[in-house]
């Protein structure tokens, strides 16, 4: 699949078969998630592949929109680290790079993923930060279930000229 394919027929997959993810196929994309982009090329990431059947079901209750977890063979919680990052203050964006290469990088590997938000909300980065025994300069900002895809969604047409301005507003 090239480049611009996958950017535009990506979709978020919330249902799973139970097939497991090949080893190879999970490091090419926490692979593609390390050569995002970030500020002052200070890479302020960290990410915790999850696997075990009793943390994932605590993460569906931690998160009630993160319930796929449970039923993914494996989902990657990527983190920032306030200490590496530029100003204390990039690691979010940083870490939203990240985020939107592994869910490029699963889709041109024919697997399925989804974006489930933990940043900003106080109650889930604290609960994920305890669950995971994070130090506290790491700070949790989304998980990404990845499996098989046990659904096909369409892509419609997302472009619109009016949202597009030159120069000015």
């Amino acid at each position: 699949m090239d480049t611009m394919q996958s950017l535009l027929t990506r979709r978020s997959i919330r249902k799973y078969t139970s097939q497991l993810i090949e080893k190879d196929k999970l490091n090419r994309i926490l692979r593609a998630a390390m050569y995002a982009p970030s500020a002052v090329n200070k890479q302020p990431w960290h990410f915790i592949v999850v696997d075990d059947v009793s943390l994932k079901n605590k993460v569906r209750e931690l998160h009630k929109n993160a319930g796929m977890v449970a039923d993914a063979p494996v989902s990657v919680v990527v983190c920032g680290d306030e200490n590496q990052a530029h100003d204390r203050v990039f690691w979010t964006a940083d870490c939203a790079a990240a985020t939107m290469n592994i869910l490029l990088a699963a889709h041109a590997l024919g697997l399925g993923a989804v974006w489930c938000g933990i940043y900003p909300r106080e109650q889930r980065m604290t609960g994920f930060a305890e669950l995971l025994n994070l130090p506290g300069h790491i700070k949790p900002y989304s998980i990404i279930p990845i499996g098989y895809p046990a659904e096909q969604k369409t892509t419609t047409e997302r472009f619109n000229a009016n949202r597009i301005h030159v120069n000015s507003w």
